[in-house]
């Protein structure tokens, strides 16, 4: 099995994170011999554990889970998105060469993705082609730079840089929509808004037109199932074919661009994956777990390989073979 979608936190140390902005950067504060807290200057963020910064223990962990690759990208704080982007241009080298550093004792088994200050469309393309050149198979993103969606002519140009440079791109929900005084408790910020925010990508890409302007070779995959973008297809097409408003800068029905983008399997549940696989085909679904976050799936694998409602040809696809192929595996 292949898992395309987990995190790391690298062993940043207060002293780098202040260097980029004492309040905002994120360090890690190791708390025990099997606890940490991801920092953002001087408030706690996250409980985490070591399997984030200690390759030996993820793969560790792979091997029980049975897992034989795991492609690792950036927890989403260390984007530094809202930061000065030069400054988050050498943070986000340095970031990514330790993410390389964290996959070296095992290059077979663990895969880096690449994070780029995407605030900035020059210096982003510029570390792509960099972690490119230095290991990484691809880059992490997230799903929009403050107000600017997916849509945005410079996030747009992005994307067609990666296209044509053959790097393939994953989108991660963050920077959740709600403000502070909304969605407060139960994780309503991640149970709501992630998977909107996702879905908001996708469909920002589909009615702006960008997906007539960005090449088919364009290697795009949104983590978490595409969000609520699945379920709430249908309501969008009927929106497209009854108001012009929707269809003015998308030529097709939006369901017709189901076949430019891939998900992930994070969806926790039989009957979603048969949607999801329904709706993208089961060569556009690739497994994703989150991992180790608590919301992420627990058995990687485990709603795939042991649902009834998949054949085994759409398993293999789901559980490794559509990843060889979008990430350039062996």
């Amino acid at each position: 099995m292949i898992d395309i979608h987990a995190h790391i936190f690298p062993e940043i140390t207060r002293e780098q994170a202040h260097a980029l902005d004492p309040a905002q950067a994120p360090w890690l504060k190791v708390t025990g011999p099997d606890t940490g807290m991801i920092m953002k200057g001087d408030s706690e963020f996250r409980p985490v554990e070591p399997v984030l910064w200690d390759a030996d223990l993820r793969v560790a962990d792979m091997d029980r889970l049975g897992l034989a690759v795991q492609i690792v990208s950036a927890t989403p704080i260390m984007f530094g998105y809202e930061l000065d982007a030069p400054k988050v241009a050498d943070w986000a080298a340095r970031m990514n060469d330790l993410t390389l550093g964290y996959c070296a004792g095992h290059p077979d088994r663990l895969k880096a993705l690449a994070q780029v200050p995407l605030q900035d469309t020059e210096l982003a393309c510029r570390e792509a082609l960099r972690a490119k050149a230095a290991g990484h198979v691809g880059v992490q993103i997230g799903n929009h730079v403050g107000d600017r969606d997916l849509d945005d002519a410079q996030l747009v140009e992005f994307l067609h840089h990666c296209a044509v440079n053959d790097i393939p791109v994953l989108v991660h929900p963050w920077d959740m929509m709600g403000g502070s005084g909304r969605m407060r408790q139960w994780m309503l910020p991640w149970l709501v808004a992630m998977p909107a925010e996702t879905s908001l990508g996708i469909l920002s890409l589909i009615l702006s037109g960008a997906f007539e302007r960005l090449p088919r070779s364009l290697k795009l995959c949104f983590a978490h199932g595409g969000g609520s973008f699945a379920y709430t297809l249908g309501r969008v097409d009927n929106a497209w074919k009854y108001r012009d408003i929707v269809r003015q800068d998308c030529p097709n029905p939006p369901s017709s661009y189901c076949d430019r983008f891939s998900v992930d399997s994070a969806v926790f549940d039989p009957a979603a994956l048969r949607l999801l696989v329904d709706v993208m085909g089961s060569e556009r679904v690739m497994l994703g777990s989150d991992y180790p976050y608590p919301l992420g799936e627990q058995r990687i694998g485990a709603l795939v390989g042991e649902t009834a409602l998949l054949d085994d040809a759409e398993k293999h696809r789901i559980l490794a073979g559509n990843a060889r192929t979008f990430f350039n595996l062996a």
